[in-house]
Order: structure tokens, then C-alpha cells, then sequence
């Protein structure tokens, strides 16, 4: 590590430079702030604290601004041959009232978790928050392609972050080539000019936050030079929901689907796309200094993205004995569609256990749907589960023996199936791919003898559950045709909510008033039961819900008193 601290003190007053020169913790000093008519601070890692009692003068500004280069048209400046940065803080006439004296470190290994991704020759952008290392790696990346791997490299050195202040570059950046850029605005210019007067291989970027930068570098990319840069952003989803820097990874557009294209995705006919391919191909998310998450093709992400899939990046981690480790994220849990029902049914207290049994399944303490038993091909509890339908032997494992069923909706209510599956706790996960899937879930509609699903589905040895229509109740009972489970004997209050539409306390009460009289008097009594009076839209809700106990109830009266009668079987 060559950080060159000691020319960074030097700008600072006396009193600051003996304070810092003898701290315990000089060696990881961050950054030293001067504010004026406050005290000095000094940040490291683990907080910030003050170096002196006495407070910033004028005099103490003057004094730093004197020993560093003019200050550019971002307010930086920096110290001839160091890496060091100098930001400065104005007031309204234009006079310095604050310094940020940031410490500038060249560390070689710090790519050592992406290195095998360098050496690939595509594109690569680094995204992360700010001081997490962004720069510093790139640095280290430009050394490595020029001196390692003998590319042709030159940087464009917006700020002289990178190769530091003066006409001559840091040696940390080895034999690669520098050019400076007089103002930030003009950045997207020297971009080209790179490209079109010094023959790269490769060109180095720092901070593309404007839209100018972004086509500039689409237009690099596109000549065939490998870019490396890095963007203002955490994650790939702040570049795909910024208007500026979304041609970063391709582009979005809103397109039209077919009628049959938007069943078959189970989605509305407008939708978002990817619009061109990425400007790079390679993503690094930098979460800390020492985990970096790696999406290795950023078209793939951001396609799964919006059609609303979570993607599997890789997470890389550096151990303490420096060795790399490479896992698999897992699914981040979200309210939104990017994890599916049975998963986040995992994550719910448990609540009142159905009094139904699935066969070859039982509860587990959160409620989950688990195997009871590892059952055979040959045992005809698969009909059970499955039903008759042809299936593959390794589908057919999976869904067996596993916790879930992998179920792709064709025309019916993804939001309604998630609803479903999520209050009853079944083992369904909802597929947006046809081949991810177990089973397709359809309208009689939609099943014909000569359809493209019915072909679809022949193909890949799918069967096919039809629900007779898009309500709750249907749904519920297809569901259950499906997994091989008994009707539902009673139900528990908080499932009621399958059958409100509005979910409000009047919808709730009047089927609590239902269930209440179907499950004590009617069922167990066999005697007819007339309820309160309700409007026409909540009788309709009771009708609903006194279906899904097989029993018959009919209106009567004359409005505002309308009521239902319900009769036992």
C-alpha cells in the first residue's frame, strides 16, 4: 500500500500535523475535514473525532489552499504526484469556507476477487456508495491490463483521482496513459478523443453520471475497446430506474405484447424491455471492501428484473489469509413478485393450522407444507399429488419430494394465486418460464385440443389443471385437485379474507357471521340459519364463501332487508 500521507499533512497547520503525525490511527485516516468557526476533524473507520479546540479560521483555510493545485470546476484540487483530493465547500460569493482532505491510497491486490473477470476482455462497471473503493480498484485494474497483461490502457482522468495531480501520473497506474480533462462537463469529448487519436485497448472511466458520458461510452463499447468504469449507483436496479444511465445496461423500453404473448407470461400487454444491449457486460456491486457481488452477464440480470425474477449473482468474499470464496446469492426477500408465495410463507408466525390434510405432506411449526415420507415412482400416492397427467421422472421427483410445486398460471390471476397460496400456506411457487414448471394452471378457455399451451405442454410432459373460472372459490378448488388435497373442513378467521374483495371490517364481519353459522348450526345441527340483512355486493361475497362449504343458500326479503337463508345438505 502507498498512500504518500505525510505530503497531506504537510498542507495542514502545525498543531493539526502534530496531532495526526504521532495518532495510533494514522494509518487508516480517511479523510480531514476543515469547516469553518468549527473545530478540525479528523475520520477514520470506526467514527470521526477532533483534533484540536480551537476552531477554523480563514487563515487556516488560506494556509491549505496555498500548498495544493487550483481548484477545477468541480471544486477539487489535489497534490502534484500524490493521490490525495482536495475539495473545497463555497459560500454564495464564491469564497472557500470548508476543505475535505481526503487520503488518496494506491493498494495493489485489491482486484484479486475479480481478477479472472479483467482478464476476460469484456466490459466491466463497478458500482458501490462512496468510499467504498471504487477508485482504488480501478486504479489497480488499469495497472494490471497495462503491466500484466501488456494492453494498450489510457484513462480518462476527469479529476485526477485516478493518476493523481500534475502533469506526471502516479506510478500506481503502471504503464498506462492518462488524459486530463479541463472541465467535467467536457468528459464525454476526451472519451472520444481517446478512442479516436490513441488507439486503446482499453479505456478507463471514473464516475459516468451524465447522460453525454453514457452514449459517449455506448459508443466506445461499440467500436470494440474494452470499458472499464464505474457509475453512481449500489445496485444494477438504481441504473435500470435512472433515466440518465439506464443505456448503461441497455436501455428500457415499454413495449406491446400479444394477447397470447401476455398470457403466456402471465403479465398485462404493456410491459418494460430491455431496449439495445448493455454498453457493459460485466457488473460488480461493491457492498463492502472485502464482498463485492458479481452479476456476470448484465443482460441476463436486468431482463430477469423486469419481468419481476430475482436474479443469482455471484457473491465473492476475500477471507483474512487472502483466499477467495464464490457463492450463490440467494433470493433477497421483498414484498414484491420477486419471491415467490411458499418462500415468504416460510418467513410468516404461524397462524390457526387448517383443519385439512395433504397427502403425502404435513405442517411443519411455521406452518409449511413438508413431506411426511420420501415416496417412490412406483407408490401411487403420485397420482394423489400429482394426478394423472403425463410427467418426467425428474419433475415428478421434485415435486414429491421436495417443499413446493412449481406452477405456471396461464391466464388467470397471478396476483389472486399469490393471495391464495400465501393465506392457505400450500407448497406452490409461481414460475414466469413454462420449463421452470411442474404444472400449468389454465381456463377451459384456454385448453384446446389444438392450442399452442396444450402442444406446449405435450412437449414437455406438463399437465395441465383447469380451474372452471377466475374467482377465489375455483381457484381454491383447482388448487386443491391439483396437490391432492381433502376440501377444506372449516376455515380460520384470518383465511376469510380469500373471499373479501375490499378486505374492510363490514366485508370480514358478515363472512364471520357466515362461517360462524355454517360451521355451529348448520353442519353439525343440520338446521337452516338466516343471517343479518347485507347489501347485494356482500351477499354475494356469503354466497361465495357458502359454496366453498357445498351448500346451498338463497336471498329473500325486500331491500334494505334483504338476507340470506342458508339450508344444510
Amino acid at each position: 500500500m502507498t498512500s504518500d500521507l505525510q505530503k497531506l499533512l504537510d498542507i495542514l497547520p502545525q498543531d493539526l500535523q502534530q496531532a495526526l503525525v504521532h495518532h495510533p490511527k494514522r494509518d487508516t485516516l480517511i479523510e480531514v475535514v476543515l469547516d469553518l468557526g468549527r473545530f478540525p476533524e479528523a475520520r477514520f473507520p470506526g467514527g470521526a473525532e477532533y483534533l484540536s479546540e480551537t476552531a477554523v479560521t480563514h487563515e487556516h483555510l488560506q494556509a491549505c489552499i496555498q500548498h495544493v493545485s487550483l481548484f477545477g470546476g468541480d471544486n477539487r484540487a489535489g497534490i502534484e504526484q500524490t493521490l490525495h483530493r482536495i475539495s473545497a465547500i463555497r459560500n454564495r460569493t464564491g469564497d472557500v469556507i470548508g476543505l475535505t482532505c481526503r487520503v488518496g491510497r494506491a493498494i495493489h491486490g485489491t482486484i484479486a476477487m475479480i481478477r479472472d473477470l479483467v482478464e476476460t476482455g469484456q466490459s466491466l462497471l463497478l458500482l458501490g456508495r462512496p468510499g467504498v473503493g471504487k477508485t482504488t480498484a480501478l486504479r489497480e485494474i488499469a495497472r494490471v491490463l497495462a503491466d500484466d497483461l501488456n494492453k494498450r490502457v489510457v484513462i480518462i482522468d476527469t479529476s485526477n483521482e485516478i493518476a493523481g495531480d500534475g502533469d506526471i501520473p502516479h506510478p500506481a497506474i503502471g504503464r498506462a496513459r492518462r488524459m486530463q480533462v479541463s472541465r467535467p462537463e467536457l468528459q464525454h469529448q476526451v472519451m472520444i478523443e481517446a478512442v479516436e487519436n490513441h488507439m486503446p485497448e482499453v479505456v478507463v472511466i471514473d464516475e459516468i453520471g451524465a447522460e453525454l458520458e453514457a452514449l459517449a461510452a455506448r459508443t466506445i463499447a461499440e467500436r470494440g475497446v474494452q470499458l472499464v468504469g464505474t457509475a453512481h449507483g449500489n445496485q444494477i436496479e438504481n441504473l435500470v430506474k435512472n433515466p440518465t444511465l439506464s443505456d448503461l445496461v441497455g436501455g428500457i423500453q415499454s413495449v406491446t405484447l400479444g394477447d397470447d404473448e401476455a398470457r403466456r407470461r402471465g403479465s398485462q400487454k404493456s410491459v418494460l424491455e430491455r431496449k439495445a444491449p448493455p454498453t457493459f457486460d460485466i457488473a460488480v456491486e461493491m457492498l463492502e471492501r472485502q464482498r463485492w457481488v458479481v452479476h456476470e452477464s448484465v443482460a441476463e440480470t436486468v431482463d430477469a428484473l423486469l419481468r419481476g425474477r430475482q436474479p443469482y449473482p455471484q457473491v465473492r468474499t476475500v477471507t483474512e489469509s487472502g483466499e477467495v470464496i464464490v457463492t450463490q446469492e440467494e433470493p433477497k426477500s421483498s414484498s414484491g413478485s420477486l419471491i415467490s408465495p411458499a418462500a415468504r410463507s416460510r418467513r410468516q408466525s404461524v397462524g390457526q393450522v387448517l383443519p385439512f390434510h395433504h397427502k403425502g405432506y404435513q405442517r411443519d411449526t411455521l406452518g409449511t407444507w413438508e413431506p411426511t415420507q420420501q415416496l417412490s415412482l412406483a407408490d401411487p400416492a403420485h397420482k394423489a399429488v400429482l394426478g394423472t397427467g403425463e410427467l418426467d421422472t425428474q419433475r415428478l421427483v421434485k415435486a414429491v419430494n421436495g417443499h413446493s410445486l412449481h406452477l405456471y398460471p396461464y391466464g388467470i390471476s397471478r396476483q389472486q394465486l399469490e393471495h391464495i397460496a400465501t393465506t392457505l400456506k400450500l407448497p406452490v411457487v409461481l414460475v414466469r418460464e413454462l420449463d421452470e414448471a411442474d404444472a400449468i394452471l389454465t381456463l377451459p378457455a384456454h385448453r384446446k385440443s389444438q392450442s399452442k399451451l396444450e402442444r406446449l405442454a405435450k412437449q414437455r410432459q406438463i399437465r395441465i389443471q383447469i380451474a372452471k373460472g377466475n374467482t377465489v372459490l375455483e381457484i381454491t378448488r383447482a388448487l386443491q385437485r391439483l396437490l391432492g388435497i381433502d376440501a377444506l373442513a372449516s376455515l380460520a378467521p384470518g383465511e376469510l379474507s380469500l373471499f373479501s374483495e375490499e378486505g374492510s371490517e363490514h366485508e370480514l364481519e358478515a363472512l364471520e357471521e357466515a362461517r360462524i353459522a355454517v360451521e355451529q348450526v348448520v353442519i353439525p345441527k343440520g338446521q337452516p340459519v338466516e343471517l343479518l340483512p347485507r347489501s347485494a355486493k356482500v351477499r354475494r361475497l356469503q354466497h361465495e364463501l357458502i359454496e366453498h362449504y357445498q351448500l346451498k343458500a338463497t336471498s329473500f326479503g325486500e331491500e334494505p332487508n334483504r338476507r340470506l337463508r342458508i339450508y344444510p345438505a
